[in-house]
This record gives C-alpha cells, sequence and structure tokens, in this order.
C-alpha cells in the first residue's frame, strides 16, 4: 500500500505509517544540483531502497500486482498536494510521472480502466500500483484485495472540440529549449572555470545564479536541446563522462 502523506517536498527524514502498518523510514534526495525539481520529480529513499521517479512516460509497460486503498486515507493530500478522493479514477506508483494517464489491465478477469497518477507508493514487494477504491471496483479488485495487471503509460489527457480524449506529452516537454545542470557551485570562480571549459568543447554553456536555504549557489548549465528527448540524452552522455549529478532543466 501507498505511504500515508508521502511528504516528497520535504527534505528531512521522517517516519510515516501505512493503514497502520509497518513503519517507512523516508528520505527525499535533495541535492543543490536538484533543488529545480519539483519534489515530487527527485530521487527519494524508503526503508533504504531508492526510487528515482522518471522524467518521461513514453514506452512505459510494467507487469505486476495492483493494489487498491481507500477510507484510510480519503481526504488526505496525495504526493502532488491534491487530496486524494477514493471516488476518482486515480492511482499511485513509485516513478511515473505525476499526472499522466495509465491503462491497467487485469489479467485475471480481462477488465481494462484508465486512471491518473497522482500519487507515490505502493511500497510492498511485488505490487506496482495502488488503485483509488473506484478504479479497483471497476476492474474487480476490491473483493480479492489484488490483481495481477499491466499497466501502459498512456500520456497527459487531452480532449479536442468534439469530446474526443487522446494523450500526449504536456506543452511543457516541448519548449525552445533544455540545457543539462551540471554542476552547482557557492564559489563563483568555480562555476565560472567549469562552464568556460565546457563552453570551449560543447559550444554553449552558462552559469545561472540562484538562492537555496539562505546561500547563493551558481548553477553551470551547458547545451541548448531542442526536445526533452535531446536533452534526456545527452544527460546520460555528461553522466558517462564523469558529472553525476546532471539532470535536464528548461531554459527560461
Amino acid at each position: 500500500m501507498k505511504l500515508k502523506n508521502f511528504p516528497l517536498y520535504c527534505v528531512v527524514l521522517v517516519l510515516l505509517s501505512a493503514c497502520a502498518g509497518p513503519q517507512y523510514d523516508v528520505r527525499v534526495i535533495d541535492t543543490p544540483q536538484n533543488r529545480e525539481l519539483k519534489g515530487h520529480e527527485k530521487p527519494y529513499l524508503v526503508n533504504g531502497t531508492r526510487y528515482d521517479p522518471l522524467r518521461s512516460h513514453q514506452g512505459f509497460v510494467e507487469d505486476g500486482i495492483a493494489s487498491w486503498y481507500g477510507e484510510d486515507f480519503h481526504g488526505k493530500k496525495t504526493s502532488n498536494g491534491e487530496i486524494y478522493d477514493m471516488y476518482a479514477m486515480t492511482a499511485a506508483h513509485k516513478t511515473l510521472p505525476l499526472g499522466v494517464y495509465v491503462k491497467v489491465h487485469n489479467k485475471a478477469n480481462g477488465r481494462e480502466t484508465t486512471v491518473r497518477v497522482n500519487d507515490r507508493g505502493p511500497f510492498v514487494q511485488g505490487r506496482i500500483i495502488d488503485l483509488s477504491f473506484t478504479a479497483a471496483k471497476e476492474l474487480g479488485v476490491v473483493g480479492p484485495g489484488t490483481a495481477p495487471v499491466r499497466i501502459e503509460a498512456l500520456g497527459y489527457q487531452k480532449t479536442d472540440q468534439a469530446g474526443r480524449v487522446t494523450y500526449q506529452h504536456p506543452k511543457s516537454y516541448v519548449v525552445d529549449s533544455y540545457a543539462i545542470q551540471v554542476a552547482a557551485f557557492t564559489v563563483a570562480e568555480n562555476a565560472q572555470r567549469m562552464a568556460a571549459d565546457l563552453k570551449s568543447r560543447y559550444g554553449v554553456s552558462s552559469v545561472q545564479q540562484g538562492w537555496v536555504g539562505g546561500k547563493l549557489f551558481h548553477r553551470v548549465r551547458v547545451g541548448r536541446y531542442k526536445t526533452l528527448e535531446e536533452a534526456e540524452a545527452a544527460k546520460v552522455d555528461f553522466e558517462a563522462r564523469g558529472h553525476r549529478n546532471s539532470f535536464v532543466v528548461a531554459m527560461e
């Protein structure tokens, strides 16, 4: 089952319980390099196991066990800040981008439905998705409690003028340019030195300033990419070159 009020926006070590069940040791991995990410986009640890939220849902398919959660969480905050409504068609997933719609196929009875991911979980071994009560009821999961499923990420929902529902990337995934943030320094000279070196090798690099926790950080960014997919591929290359804490940012 999911974590109760999983506070991905917090940067402290906390103990949380789910449905009066086991205690969860939860920590968001928050560093100067990923401060610009939203809380639910940052890596996190649950009882020592690391989870890295995906930046894109494209091509995501997963087989495993679905469970569901209901009254104990009804009216409480979900990981994206919404209030959980057990009668809405939503679900919790450990790594999919929040807001993505997912098709869930119950392999035991052939039923299918579509849910929107707005929460994190379930943190029980072997389970891949926690369904809202209504979604679980539609799939025939409420009675047995769990069911074998296949989930397929569809995208972000859009309804056209004719009322037809389609799924696509959000507009923020298709901006004019992206860059890779490879480091952040409290000493400006260190950031300028790295930026100059990267510019000589890749053509485009800059230093952006930002205050975090009362400290001024100088963030080194490199490259200019037209799509998120190009930027994500470049990030992998930068990580392979030793910049382990690289991540994608949208240029303003």
